[in-house]
């Protein structure tokens, strides 16, 4: 019988904070970035991810992109 250890010898090891494929960005996700950028943010959110944020900065993000989407074009 296997132990433990010899059984995730062969497992690969997850990455933390790895990449997932790249797609491209649609509207909604260049405006998310647009406005972390606005408060100071975006290093933050490229360094350690979305998740990294304290749920008042997630709303303060969420908040503002509604409120853009709202706003007529002009």
């Amino acid at each position: 019988m296997e132990t433990l250890k010899e059984v995730c010898k062969c497992m690969p090891a997850k990455k933390k904070n790895a990449k997932k494929d790249a797609k491209p960005l649609g509207e909604r996700d260049k405006l998310k970035l647009e406005i972390a950028r606005e408060l100071g943010i975006l290093e933050q959110v490229e360094n350690e991810g979305w998740d990294s944020l304290s749920n008042a900065l997630c709303g303060k993000v969420g908040g503002l992109m509604s409120k853009r989407l709202r706003q007529p074009k002009v």
